[in-house]
């Protein structure tokens, strides 16, 4: 048996990405179990591991400790949620689905979910672990994105994301932590991106130890093309209109680069073309959009996810920091192309001027030229026909699971 661990349950990117791939193993008829901190919605073979009102406080707690802990040396509140000390979190070593697994998989076990001491009593069991990485903080001293901070590549220390960055800071000591947890253990490091597997592969905690790259992965039959009037009736969005959608779980976080869409905006000057967006904000963060905006606000059902896709002729995603973005896999599945920046994962997605537009980083005037040329080439559907099969043959189900079942097996039996 497997278990998949994952703080979030079908929440944010790497918490729907674990669920997509526990359901995708499930139907490749691997015995896959996925225990999470606590459950959004009953699933098969899914374990809440605050499955009691006690325990739904204590997770909780755990939660507001974790945070709690890194007050005292957060820079500002901009980076909050940006460094994770991992001090704070459950003791699930003698949990009996992690005796009975023959594997351990780890997705992302932040924010009191799982500790560092966590991490280390189920690393001494002596199991295969393979940890599947949403972002850089498993070789870092902290930070889940390192902003062009390189010291991870040698020794984390002076961290930007610190009140007071020294060479013996927390970065540090988390660093070292982790530095002898990953002495002498049995990981097997998985990227979603091959981006963010050449860093496991070049960062000092990481170098050396097995690593490989396999994406996330997608049900390509609920997520489809559809009728795009039906779908925007469905929103009350017009139907004579270009509408060009920017996807966020928080619009106004600034690695999600908004304002380089803005600015695109004002370069494109298009006649006809109207902006959709989906995310947490309000109707007043985007009133200096220089064209007609939609905010739809966030929408947490995924057959009005699907609707929203087919509705939009592109997906635009200004990100200046991403693994493998879960909103460009969904809209290229429904035949919507994107346009983003050759960031992290995204150049590996969109296959530049076949299924969309891969634009230079922080280049407002390159991504309206991306948006550009969507409109212009893509009148027959031709790109949304590249854009979807790109999914079919890269990131469904069948294929992902594939991959991963041949790497337990490997684990498991030397093969």
């Amino acid at each position: 048996m497997v278990l998949q661990l994952s703080t979030f349950h079908w929440e944010g990117g790497a918490g729907v990405a674990a669920a997509r791939l526990h359901q995708a193993l499930l139907n490749a008829h691997v015995d896959s179990r996925l225990m999470v901190s606590e459950i959004s919605h009953p699933g098969p073979q899914t374990t809440a591991w605050a499955d009691s009102p006690w325990k739904s406080r204590k997770a909780w707690a755990n939660f507001v400790l974790e945070r709690l802990s890194f007050l005292p040396y957060e820079k500002d509140k901009s980076v909050r949620f940006a460094f994770s000390p991992a001090a704070i979190g459950a003791d699930i070593a003698d949990h009996p689905l992690v005796r009975q697994a023959s594997v351990i998989h780890l997705h992302w076990i932040n924010f009191g979910f799982l500790s560092l001491q966590s991490l280390e009593k189920l690393f001494a069991l002596g199991k295969p672990i393979v940890w599947t990485l949403h972002d850089m903080w498993a070789f870092t001293g902290g930070c889940h994105y390192n902003r062009g901070c390189e010291r991870y590549l040698s020794h984390c220390c002076y961290c930007p994301y610190l009140k007071k960055p020294g060479e013996y800071d927390l970065a540090f000591a988390q660093f070292e932590k982790k530095h002898r947890l990953f002495q002498g253990a049995s990981v097997t490091f998985v990227s979603p991106s091959r981006w963010l597997d050449s860093l496991v592969q070049t960062a000092a905690l990481t170098s050396g130890m097995a690593s490989r790259a396999i994406p996330n992965c997608i049900d390509t039959d609920f997520f489809k093309p559809g009728n795009q009037d039906d779908a925007r009736r469905a929103f009350g969005l017009p139907t004579d209109k270009k509408l060009l959608l920017f996807a966020g779980a928080n619009t106004q976080d600034p690695r999600k680069g908004f304002t380089y869409f803005q600015e695109a905006m004002r370069h494109a000057n298009l006649a006809d073309v109207e902006v959709m967006i989906l995310g947490k904000g309000k109707a007043d963060d985007f009133e200096n959009m220089p064209v007609k905006t939609h905010f739809l606000g966030k929408i947490s059902d995924v057959s009005q996810m699907v609707q929203a896709y087919r509705a939009a002729d592109m997906l635009i995603v200004p990100s200046l920091e991403d693994n493998l973005p879960n909103t460009i896999m969904e809209a290229m599945a429904c035949g919507t192309p994107a346009v983003g920046f050759g960031t992290g994962g995204i150049p590996e997605m969109i296959d530049h001027l076949e299924s969309g537009f891969v634009a230079a980083p922080k280049s407002a005037s390159w991504l309206s030229e991306g948006i550009q040329w969507v409109l212009k080439h893509n009148t027959n559907g031709s790109v949304s026909a590249n854009a979807r099969r790109k999914v079919l043959e890269h990131y469904s189900e069948a294929v992902v699971a594939r991959q991963y079942s041949q790497l337990y097996d490997s684990l498991l039996h030397g093969q």
